[in-house]
Parts: structure tokens; sequence; C-alpha cells
């Protein structure tokens, strides 16, 4: 399926494809022998069983000796999650039983499998795209409701999809383009319309760029909605903290300038995660350490993403310099329309934080990955090249002398080039893959 089909190790490789210490663990083989090595340790034969079926047995080391009673599930190539033949044998969750059908399986002719092998097999394979495969690591670490929904439409292929079309009409009028090359000696014969090229590079571009400046919104949404909360000293702003948190989080306490640095904690809200930072005191001092605090609490004003302004009443709201992504909710403490002392409005405050979430639905596709965006802005400055040589931001009128067509192909080519590192629809770099699975867990 890919270039790199070749680089496959032939080796059958196994791994614990769970935690130990739970009531069962899951022990993954995959490979050219691994019917062969799994049915030396049991009474199963895989070769002949039917694909897709599991089995009870016992695991047995060359002694006889029963290591343990399993089911095993066998699955036919190319229909496993790696594309080749693969069994998993469902043991007890115990590190020692776990740890013996691992050996006896080395001890068969398997070798350990490195981080991320299985799901590197499945790309190589042809099983999923290399956007995909990275969306599975990002499912194993979604940690709410948000970032499981991103994880699963990338692995369902929402980039490749959007990436697929955008390619499409690129490889359609670059083809035209490199057409004209073969008719060079006509020197006013066009196959790609200038004027149509023009507009669909331009658009292409909004789409590209679309794109590229949701990551700013997938970061956030895998990290944590970064809020900051800024206010005068003894505003109440840890206080409002412990109130959102359920907890002592903050020290609070009725001295000015009590906090002298940030303090960072998150809660899950309707399946969204929020980053909140509890700030030092915003005032003017003498006290270089609490001065110090003040600069780190503007700072994280300019990094969040919503800022909670806390102020009393008669009392004017902080100076902060504030941004047009950014949104700001303004309190005033201590009044019956919001007393965080005593928990008051807290629960309307959690319902104005994830209003303010921008919100997407099944079929909007998020950018979370770097490798993903860098990409993106790369073939943005190639589309750049692209419009400048058609006179884009020029009157209405196309250049009397364009760019001529093997300039432009060139061009379009490298974003179509760009465009196939995301899914890994070209020749990928051996280290860029390696890059890539060796941050995936042992067994995936």
């Amino acid at each position: 399926m890919h270039n790199l089909q070749s680089t496959i190790n032939s080796d059958t490789i196994c791994a614990p494809a769970t935690a130990t210490g739970g009531a069962i663990g899951i022990v993954r083989v995959s490979g050219p022998d691994a019917f062969s090595a799994v049915s030396r340790l049991c009474s199963v034969c895989c070769d002949e069983v039917v694909a897709n079926t599991v089995h009870y047995t016992h695991i047995v080391n060359a002694e006889g000796e029963v290591i343990d009673e399993v089911m095993v599930s066998v699955f036919r190539a190319p229909h496993s999650y790696t594309g080749e033949d693969s069994v998993e044998i469902s043991c007890h969750g115990s590190r020692y039983i776990i740890n013996k059908v691992l050996e006896l399986l080395v001890q068969n002719g398997c070798r350990m499998a490195n981080p991320g092998e299985f799901t590197q097999r499945a790309y190589l394979n042809g099983k999923m795209d290399l956007s995909q495969a990275e969306a599975v690591a990002d499912l194993i670490a979604s940690t709410n409701k948000a970032t499981h929904h991103v994880a699963m439409s990338q692995l369902r292929g929402g980039i490749s999809t959007e990436l697929s079309v955008l390619r499409e009409k690129l490889l359609r009028l670059t083809s035209l383009l490199e057409l004209e090359l073969d008719f060079s000696d006509h020197e006013d014969l066009e196959f790609a319309d200038r004027k149509e090229l023009l507009e669909l590079t331009g658009n292409i571009d909004c789409h590209i760029l679309h794109l590229a400046h949701s990551f700013e919104m997938g970061q956030a949404i895998k990290q944590g909605i970064p809020v900051a909360i800024i206010g005068a000293p003894n505003v109440g702003k840890s206080t409002l903290l412990n109130s959102l948190l359920g907890e002592e989080r903050a020290i609070v306490s009725d001295i000015q300038g009590t906090t002298r640095d940030a303090i960072e904690d998150t809660i899950d809200l309707q399946g969204i995660t929020f980053r909140f930072i509890d700030t030092a005191g915003i005032r003017h001092t003498s006290d270089t350490i609490e001065q110090l605090g003040i600069e780190r609490s503007v700072a994280a004003a300019q990094r969040a993403r919503i800022i909670i302004m806390m102020t009393e009443p008669g009392k004017p709201y902080p100076n902060i310099e504030v941004r047009d992504d950014q949104t700001v909710i303004r309190i005033e403490n201590k009044t019956d329309a919001f007393q965080a002392k005593y928990g008051i409005g807290v629960e309307e405050l959690k319902e104005r934080l994830v209003a303010a979430v921008p919100t997407f639905s099944e079929n909007d596709t998020i950018i979370t990955n770097a490798r993903h965006y860098d990409a993106l802005m790369r073939a943005h400055d190639s589309l750049c090249n692209v419009l400048a040589g058609m006179g884009a931001g020029n009157a209405d009128d196309l250049p009397t002398q364009p760019l001529p067509s093997d300039l432009l192909a060139e061009d379009l080519r490298q974003v179509l080039d760009i465009l196939a590192e995301i899914t890994g629809g070209q020749i990928t770099p051996q280290e860029t893959l390696n890059n890539i699975f060796s941050h995936f867990c042992v067994g995936k």
C-alpha cells in the first residue's frame, strides 16, 4: 500500500496491550509467525480455526506447567488491526502471568514490540493513514468529552477527507499546467484558465488557513482552556478558585499580597477541561517579590483565552490589555449578584465559562497536532507564491507577464507534497515515522 512497505520488519512482535494490575490483561501478537508461536503455548491451532473467533484454552510452558487459563482471539490477515496475522491473549492481569506469557512467546520466536509498532504496521499495511495513526495516540490520551470527540473525528478520517478534496482540486489544475509544458512550442496555448487558477488557489489557501487557525483551539482543548483570574489584592480571587475547584487549593487570607505566584488547577465542565490560573493581586507595590508575581499575572492574562476580572463595588476593574480573541467575564464580588466568597453564583459562572468556548460539530475538523500545523503553514507559503505569480493583490487585472507554467506547476506540486505529508500519502522519511510512533505506548 505504501512505498515504505518494504521496510516492514518481518519479525513477529508481542507486547502487553493493557496496564498490569487489573482483573484482565491482554497480550498482543502480530506477524508472520503469530499463529504458530501462540499455538505452541496452548491447545488452539490458530492456523486451522475460523478467523475472528475466540477460544478458551490454557497457556502451558515447556515443562507442562499451566501458567493461566486464557481466551485466545484469532485475526487473519488482512482483517486485523495491523493487517497481519494477529492473536490477542486475554489472561488474568497479574504482572507475573503477563510477563510469563511474554517470556514464552519470545522463547518461541517473537520479539518485544517497540512503542507504537502495532499502529506503525497498521499504517504501513494501509489500514489507516498517518493522521489517523496519530489520532490513535490522541484517543488513548483523551481525558474528557471534547478531546475524545476531536480524536474520534480524526481517527474516522476527518482530516484525511478534507485534505483529499483540496488535493484533488489542486491536482487537476497542476496536471493542466504540466500539460501546457508538453506543448511548449505553442506559446499562446493555455489549458489552465489563469483566472480560474487564481480564484481556486485563493479559496484553497483560505481553507488551509482556516484549518491552521484551528490549531490554537485544538491545543486548548487538549491541554485545557486557560482561564486567568485577575483582580486587586484581597478581592476574592483565591476564594473564587477554591469555590470553582470545590477544595482549598489556594491560600485565603485578609492580608494583601498573599498570592505571590500563579496557582494552576483544572476542572471538567460539561466535557471541557478548564485550566484556572489564580494570579497575584494587581496593584502598585515596592515589594520586589510581589512585583514579580504581578508581572506574572499580566503574562498569565496575555496567555489566557478567558479572563475573569474581579473587583468590588465602586472600584475599577484591573487595567489589563485584552485581545479580540479573548473572552472577558467581569465580576463584582461581595454583592447580591455574585458573592463568590459564600459560593453564591459559582454555578452561573461555570455556565458562562462553557458558553465562552467556541462550539464545534462532528463535521468540524480541529487541528491538534503540531506536525500538521507546520505542514499547513508551509502549504500556505507555497500557495502565496502561486498567488503572487498570478498577480493576486494587484488591481482587477492579472499581470501582463504572469509566471510561466513550469514555475506555477512547481509551487502547486510542492503544496500537494506538503499536504500529502500529513496523511503519509507520499514517501515519508523513516526518521519521521520513528519520531511519530516512538511517543506511543507499548502495545499500541
